[in-house]
């Protein structure tokens, strides 16, 4: 069974409520439908509701069964935009400002989310990348074990001519541009959890270098070394090679050669770029010459799930990102949300 597919199944065993902001594009709104259609999650969309129902109609999609809440409108408003005003008043936010501003559905449907009115959000077919980050860091923010945000691809590598075969993740390849020891630590060990929520299989860690096991000498290298060393000491059961070269990381006979003493022997699910500019290549490279399909950049670390698209998706990349989205919210967070009275009845009105 493909990846894809696993986490597809996963998500349809727990059904979660995820919500959309970008509700007049037609990929959203077939999205969405397929979403519901496959039992997936319970979908949200947020944006003006006649809109919608007029995009919903030239489009030939059906709203059955799909939650759609108005900004302008809601009951929820109000509410919402007294805890915007209270989150960001110290950034100066006037009451005033976080009524305007939840009116947008971007930030409106980043306030469920956190609200606990949905479990997790998916957005960018319209929006930039780093307007969905940033609300998703200013709105949802941080876990509270976590110590950053960052990104990854979840990589599929499922056709007839693919050498290797699965799920892969590659991180972080879409946030955090160059990232420290103690920074990359920290994305190996949340990529390492992406990897058993959503491949279900135990991580093995590849800490990307042009240098194998000390081939080379330089402070790049180090820094991989160091933090390879900092995810040992904090996670002592995960599987990790320090400074290993991308062959040597995925190829078995490569890295019985370079790396004899490999916790990994060239069979990594987890594939750690030393930054952004390696990662960015490394990903696009594997998409478009190697054929693999990439999902995301999905984020890891945040409170509760909120994800990007490619403003180039289609429809079956949104529905991918949904389960993902799902699948995470699965896990258990230990989150306690402030969902007062007023906003709970607010939902269901």
């Amino acid at each position: 069974m493909k990846a894809i597919e696993r986490i597809v199944n996963k998500a349809h065993l727990d059904r979660k409520r995820v919500v959309l902001s970008e509700a007049e594009d037609p990929r959203v709104l077939t999205a969405a439908r397929m979403a519901v259609d496959k039992q997936l999650a319970y979908i949200t969309l947020v944006g003006d509701e006649q809109t919608i129902a007029e995009a919903a109609e030239r489009h030939h999609v059906s709203l059955a069964g799909i939650h759609v809440v108005s900004p302008q409108s809601s009951p929820l408003k109000e509410v919402l935009a007294e805890r915007l005003y209270l989150l960001r008043k110290a950034k100066g936010m006037s009451y005033h400002d976080a009524l305007e501003q939840v009116q947008n559905p971007l930030i409106f449907a980043n306030l469920m989310v956190r609200e606990g009115l949905g479990d997790g959000t998916v957005n960018g077919a319209v929006y930039t990348t780093s307007d969905v980050v940033r609300a998703a860091l200013q709105i949802i923010g941080p876990a509270p074990d976590s110590e950053l945000v960052s990104s990854f691809f979840l990589m599929m590598l499922c056709e007839p001519f693919h050498n290797l075969k699965g799920g892969l993740i590659f991180s972080d390849c879409g946030l955090v541009i160059d990232p420290n020891e103690a920074e990359l630590a920290s994305i190996a060990i949340s990529a390492s959890a992406s990897a058993k929520a959503l491949l279900m299989e135990e991580p093995k860690v590849a800490m990307l270098s042009f240098s194998t096991n000390g081939s080379a000498k330089h402070e790049s290298v180090d820094k991989v070394r160091n933090a390879a060393q900092l995810v040992k000491q904090r996670c002592p059961d995960i599987a990790v090679d320090q400074d290993v070269q991308l062959d040597a990381a995925i190829v078995t006979e490569i890295a019985a050669k370079k790396l004899p003493g490999s916790q990994v022997k060239g069979k990594s699910n987890v594939l750690i770029f030393p930054n952004l500019e390696a990662g960015n290549i490394g990903y696009k490279l594997a998409e478009r010459l190697g054929g693999a399909v990439a999902i995301g950049p999905l984020l890891q670390g945040l409170n509760q799930p909120a994800n990007d698209l490619s403003r180039g998706c289609c429809a079956e990349d949104i529905l991918h990102v949904i389960a993902v989205t799902a699948v995470q919210a699965q896990q258990d967070r230990n989150i306690e949300h402030t969902s007062p009275t007023s906003i709970k009845e607010g939902i269901t009105n």
